[in-house]
């Protein structure tokens, strides 16, 4: 069968065990342009764009064992387990020699949480615990009485109970093997619990407004909303990324003000400036332009590199009644390359995303090409955006 094979210039072709040319951009790889409205932004509320008053949370870590593993623990090569082991049965009056300690329901586990500004002694933490050794499974474990410090080294809480993994893994005799999801990291919903708080740094006559996405402009517009929301000049923009709202005092956070400042700032409506920025990914071919995006008027030509092989077959057989030749099978290859006529096309100057995809689609290019011409346009200076890529 005769194939013909369409590559680009700037990619190279590759034979096969066919004499066929594989196609660098299969029918499976879907490349999307992602073109975003070209009507102004939408004004979101000031909570889904930046962090108000975060509680700062302090990170908690300790060391634990799980047991109960149905022989999915730690193995002899992982000693701290089975020197965890001696160390806590010598707590409770039982002498284990090290040498002797041997056992494959155990397992040493990291634990971590976290404890924020409004917790309390005695509230309840979600707990990870994470494999320390070579165990294969935490399934069905049980987490023992683990202390958690803080980074000063003092405990701050306690975890202990039930580990839920949320998959399992079975192997059988002749090393089959299944696993569903991953089973050496578990959960314990609520086994934490807050012996005490840590010193958080915290300041009652102000509120701190931090922005996902620093940008001068977005800020200088949460403080005008905040502002005009509270009558007064209250804010203050700090940097590109933050802004400090002066409340009324360490008198207004005893007295539940505080909380209702927070609720009138959070809702506040603020347009956000978003940087005119275009992503490419070369991986999938994708390509995701923001709605400021824009090019100057620029000329742009490319080229196509088409490489068609036809191959025969033929049988190559000796003379009539000859003793020495034999039937040969082989076959004949005839490749032509067309470079393709490329023309210089002059692209009028787009001010929005919508025209810019217009200029680009009327070139009559694929998504993974248009890749390439946006890298040639910022290189030109042309393209008025960020260019970044994955």
């Amino acid at each position: 069968m005769d194939l013909l094979t369409r590559k680009r210039c700037t990619s190279r072709w590759e034979p096969t065990t066919t004499r066929a040319v594989r196609a660098p951009f299969a029918w499976w790889l879907v490349v999307v342009l992602v073109v975003l409205t070209i009507s102004p932004a939408r004004a979101a509320r000031l909570k889904d764009i930046a962090d108000v008053d975060v509680a700062m949370e302090t990170q908690l870590m300790g060391y634990g064992l799980v047991v109960g593993l149905q022989g999915t623990g730690d193995s002899q090569a992982s000693f701290f387990t089975m020197q965890a082991i001696v160390n806590m049965l010598k707590r409770m009056g039982v002498n284990v020699p090290a040498n002797r300690a041997r056992s494959r329901n155990t397992a040493s586990v990291m634990v971590v949480a976290q404890v924020a500004r409004h917790h309390r002694p005695g509230a309840t933490l979600d707990v990870t615990v994470s494999s320390l050794g070579d165990a294969k499974s935490l399934e069905g474990g049980t987490l023992l009485y683990t202390p958690l410090g803080g980074p000063d080294g003092l405990v701050y809480a306690s975890a202990q109970g039930a580990v839920s993994v949320g998959g399992f893994s079975v192997q059988g005799a002749n090393s089959n093997r299944r696993r569903d999801n991953y089973v050496l990291t578990a959960r314990l919903p609520n086994g934490g619990i807050v012996q005490a708080m840590p010193a958080l740094p915290t300041n009652p006559g102000s509120i701190t407004v931090a922005l996902h996405e620093p940008d001068n402009t977005t800020a200088q517009r949460v403080v005008e909303a905040i502002n005009q929301e509270l009558g007064a000049s209250q804010a203050l923009a700090v940097d590109a990324g933050t802004i400090v709202v002066q409340a009324a005092g360490a008198d207004a956070a005893q007295s539940g003000e505080r909380v209702g400042l927070l609720a009138r700032i959070e809702v506040l409506d603020v347009t956000p400036d978003v940087a005119a920025r275009v992503v490419l990914n070369e991986r999938t071919g994708t390509i995701v332009a923001g709605e400021n995006v824009s090019i100057s008027a620029v000329a742009i030509a490319h080229g196509n590199l088409s490489v068609q092989i036809d191959a025969q077959p033929f049988v190559s057989q000796p003379a009539p009644f000859s003793q020495q030749g034999q039937t040969v099978q082989g076959e004949e290859s005839q490749i032509a390359v067309d470079s393709g006529g490329s023309t210089l096309i002059p692209v009028q100057e787009a001010a929005t995303v919508g025209a810019l995809a217009q200029a680009l689609n009327a070139l009559g290019v694929t998504p993974r090409d248009m890749i390439s011409i946006f890298q040639a346009l910022k290189q030109a200076g042309a393209l008025r955006a960020e260019l970044r890529i994955l």
